[in-house]
């Protein structure tokens, strides 16, 4: 498999790939661009891109070529990796068995990175781009932490707010664009989030309406009227590219600075609502429905709430990946007893699938030993991960009468955690967007644990429930005063 020279990612040399490398069969000079994608990251093109490259594989959505964009500064460096080979991408499929590499080649271009996202706006006024997705992380939708409406104080919107036709977000973009469709006289593109949010088509709704309304009532009205903003539920494990994944592509015989690995499953459900047309997805795997809420739930509470359960106590532990952890001996029995005892009766089967087989489709799927997937990356931006897939379930237990003294330990870790040290004493670096508050408030926590619960942002009125509260200062006393094991141990025990 290995290449003496690899071969380095072009249009030019497709031809030229060593065999057995999947690569396009379709024109790509003949591609036409019909979405818009903001967020370009490796989730995006292991898995909404590639639905869109088997598409073009079968000679159709020639004209739904995919324009990469982003509005960080940070993105800057990913568009010139993709440029430099003509946004061509390796994806390389890792099973505990085999490996295999495929060339996926639907992005055509990806748009200038700029101050007031000029190119971005006039891309997306373009009629011809019907979808405008986004993968802009689970706390990237400006949700306001009481009310869960949008956060009209925070500084970004505000700026939106008073210059919506330089705006600094993607939604004040999108805003900003949609109002220029409109003076045109074009209808609306549909906004479709790929982010693991409940209801995550809603929430885009509020966002980019909501920061319409700030500045222009009508606008918000006919985007209200005419947009759509479809729920979805996507699923497919992806790691971070480092630099064993450079090296892994090289030995596949290509020269990608921007390859990405990923497992052997995808999944992607979609609530049937477009307003100017999709490409047929569903004839290459996804799954389209007029409700999306029970698969989403599923997977959003045994997978992601899961992968909650398993990084603090791995991240303590030093234990250095997801699957790492599934070999772990009280990590993983930490994981089975929560899930199988607080987790799984408050999700719904779906057609096809009940909540224990997909637990054990979880549990292979962590497992899989290929996938260096690490526990730093599982566990970034715990402030939003924790407050949008641990806690709903935790409220649900609690309001049924249910067992949550795993969910409690689970909070107790994280907050642990978020002191910044394992029990090895090496330094945990900062992996969240709130960090420095965080590691505030765990130091305080360390003899005053309700100093932890008292971040109403997270934790609203669960700091005084009479349940919770008491389950979660005890834990975190224990795992202080014992050890994270210990305390994992007396939670098996009980």
């Amino acid at each position: 498999m290995t290449a003496a020279r690899p071969i380095p990612l072009s249009n030019a040399t497709l031809a030229d790939l060593p065999e057995g490398i999947a690569r396009p069969t379709y024109d790509r000079a003949g591609l036409t661009p019909g979405i818009v994608h903001i967020g370009l990251g490796n989730f995006h093109r292991a898995h909404q891109a590639w639905y869109t490259h088997r598409l073009m594989q079968q000679g159709l959505a020639r004209d739904w070529a995919i324009l990469g964009a982003g509005v960080r500064p940070y993105d800057a460096a990913m568009r010139d990796r993709l440029l430099a080979q003509d946004c061509l991408t390796t994806l390389i499929e890792l099973s505990p068995d085999h490996r295999a590499a495929e060339v996926s080649g639907p992005m055509i271009d990806y748009l200038p990175i700029e101050p007031g996202n000029a190119s971005l706006i006039a891309a997306m006024a373009d009629p011809a781009i019907r979808i405008v997705a986004l993968t802009v992380t689970e706390g990237g939708y400006y949700l306001d932490p009481v009310t869960g409406g949008l956060d009209t104080a925070h500084p970004d919107i505000r700026h939106d707010a008073a210059h919506p036709d330089t705006p600094r977000t993607a939604f004040g973009a999108m805003a900003a664009a949609l109002r220029l469709r409109l003076a045109a006289g074009h209808g609306p593109f549909t906004g479709l989030t790929c982010d693991n949010l409940r209801g995550n088509g809603a929430i885009l709704r509020q966002t980019v309406v909501g920061l319409a309304r700030l500045t222009d009532p009508a606008l918000a009205d006919w985007i209200d009227r005419h947009g759509a903003f479809p729920n979805s539920m996507v699923d497919c494990i992806v790691p971070a590219t480092g630099t064993a994944e450079l090296a892994l592509v090289r030995d596949f015989g290509v020269a990608d600075d921007a390859p990405v690995t990923h497992e052997d499953f995808r999944q992607w459900v979609i609530e049937d609502a477009f307003c100017a047309g999709r490409p047929d997805w569903d004839r290459v795997g996804a799954t389209f429905t007029a409700d999306v809420h029970a698969y989403e739930m599923m997977k959003i509470r045994i997978l992601n709430a899961g992968h909650q359960v398993l990084v603090g106590a791995a991240e303590l532990l030093s234990v250095p990946t997801i699957a790492d952890c599934m070999t772990h001996p009280r990590v993983a029995a930490l994981f089975c007893k929560v899930q199988t005892e607080e987790i799984l009766p408050h999700v719904a089967a779906v057609p096809g699938m009940t909540p224990p087989e997909y637990l054990s489709l979880i549990e292979r799927r962590f497992a899989n030993p290929a996938i260096r997937d690490t526990v730093r990356r599982v566990a970034f931006d715990g402030s939003s991960r924790h407050t949008g897939f641990v806690l709903p379930i935790l409220r649900d237990g609690l309001a049924a009468g249910g067992p949550i003294e795993g969910l409690a330990l689970v909070e107790a870790l994280w907050a642990r955690m978020c002191a910044g040290t394992r029990e090895d004493g090496t330094v945990i670096e900062a992996n969240d967007p709130q960090w420095a508050a965080l590691t505030e408030v765990a130091a305080s926590a360390r003899t005053r644990p309700e100093a932890w619960l008292a971040q109403a942002a997270i934790y609203g009125d669960l700091a005084a429930d009479s349940v919770f509260a008491p389950a979660f200062c005890r834990w975190l006393t224990r795992i202080w005063a014992q050890g994270a094991e210990a305390a994992i141990d007396a939670y098996l025990g009980g």
